[in-house]
């Protein structure tokens, strides 16, 4: 025993302080205060900017692509998928703080230009370079910051290129309905004051043409690049100091390039909008839902050839791992599990894909790299709780895997093996053991 007390290494706990205890809850009403004061403020700019009804018009015909948009990242999203709380904070800082943000940094960015140019054509001037050089930038880094406190603070359910797209979609999706809530209001106020008899095109209808109809993508499509990069950081942990931070900086910057391109287009002449559209936006938008659609599938088949494994140390069923493999496969295991045991039952079997999954994907993603010093403890706690979930979320998941025709016969592992010395009983301590957690051959 060490003969001073000041090298003993186990103490007695010391009896946490008041702000240890209630830090999370006072750090949350902080975000939700602060969250909610941004949103009353830029509504009330907004409300002066387009009177009441332009408002309440605005709020009606900007909500139209939300749900769409949300749902796509929510699929995008869904192998496993980032908590909602994580989303909606997303949403409300891209709706409210970024919007925020940006009208008072371009506000005040266009009055200063505006000054600087002393002649004639000075407004014109401001707004073309405010449009393409300052907005671009504020509004990127803006929107960018959610996904920069989300990747710092929920580090551990912020994992790849994956959550990045899907996260940086939805801050974008609320910072366009904010947006799109200010433009089409104004616009039907430019109406109102033409009057109904008025010899003009709706302007209304105009904006909302272009916002809602043919570019609603156009802010989620813009800050996915940031989103992207903060992805690879995510996924990358062995990069160094240097590349973690450089790659994020390289995606904010090629997302605000990508705006400025997008808005500079549209104070161009003749059908250059059009032209950027076509030949620019368009591609770079189906490129990135292939990429989307395709790291979606990856992660899949991550799940298939990396789950098997953990089936042959007696952690699943054999035919389990093709039905977590297969979102179809997915929906039926939790179908099957609420037929018999209700909407418990299909909660435990939606808890237990997730925990699968991450399972799959902390195992890929330390065979294909170097693993985490807490790889283990974070293997054990995953195996924890999908043992306690598997005598419900097993036998609907191989059911569904067999009814569905994507069971195969499992192939040999290629890594690892029941672990040598393992536990006698489950994490929990009842129930037949599995072998063990597996582990990786010394390299």
């Amino acid at each position: 025993m060490p003969a001073s007390p000041a090298e003993w290494r186990y103490r007695v706990p010391e009896t946490p302080s008041w702000w240890s205890r209630h830090r999370r809850t006072l750090r949350a009403l902080a975000l939700i205060t602060l969250l909610a004061l941004c949103g009353l403020i830029i509504l009330g700019i907004v409300r002066q900017q387009t009177g009441t009804l332009g408002l309440l018009v605005g709020l009606g015909l900007a909500v139209l692509p939300v749900p769409l948009l949300v749902s796509a990242f929510r699929w995008i999203d869904g192998v496993e998928p980032t908590p909602w709380r994580n989303h909606l904070f997303a949403f409300a800082w891209g709706a409210f703080a970024a919007t925020l943000v940006a009208l008072l940094a371009n506000s005040l960015a266009a009055n200063w230009l505006i000054t600087s140019f002393a002649d004639a054509d000075a407004q014109s001037r401001a707004d073309v370079l405010g449009s393409a050089v300052v907005a671009p930038v504020v509004e990127e880094t803006a929107k960018g910051a959610a996904i920069l406190l989300l990747f710092l603070f929920r580090r551990r359910q912020f994992n790849g290129v994956i959550s990045g797209i899907a996260l940086a979609g939805i801050t974008a999706t609320g910072f366009a309905f904010t947006e799109n809530v200010l433009y089409l209001g104004t616009a039907f106020g430019e109406d109102q004051l033409l009057g109904p008899d008025a010899l003009h095109e709706s302007v209304t209808a105009m904006t909302f043409f272009i916002r809602i109809i043919v570019a609603p993508f156009a802010h989620p499509l813009f800050t996915a690049l940031t989103g992207i990069a903060f992805g690879i950081a995510a996924a990358l942990p062995s990069l160094g100091r240097t590349l973690r931070i450089l790659i994020p900086v390289l995606g904010l910057l090629t997302a605000a390039l990508l705006h400025a391109i997008w808005n500079g287009s549209a104070s161009l002449p003749d059908f250059t909008f059009l032209f950027v559209y076509a030949l620019f936006m368009i591609p770079v938008f189906t490129a990135l839902t292939w990429l989307a659609i395709w790291l979606r599938r990856l992660e899949l088949r991550t799940v298939r050839d990396t789950l098997p494994a953990y089936a042959a140390a007696g952690w699943f069923e054999a035919p389990e791992p093709w039905g977590l493999a297969s979102m179809r496969a997915r929906a039926m295991a939790r179908t099957l599990a609420r037929r018999r045991h209700g909407p418990t039952g299909a909660r435990t079997v939606a808890e237990y894909q997730h925990f699968a999954t991450s399972l799959a994907l902390l195992r890929a993603r330390a065979h294909h790299g170097t693993p985490a010093p807490d790889f283990h403890a974070r293997e054990q706690e995953l195996l924890h709780h999908l043992w306690h979930r598997h005598g419900i979320a097993g036998p609907a998941t191989a059911s569904a895997a067999i009814n569905l025709n994507r069971y195969r016969p499992p192939r040999p592992p290629g890594w690892g093996g029941p672990a040598a010395g393992a536990p006698g009983g489950p994490p929990g301590g009842a129930g037949t053991a599995p072998h063990g957690p597996l582990q990786f051959p010394v390299r």
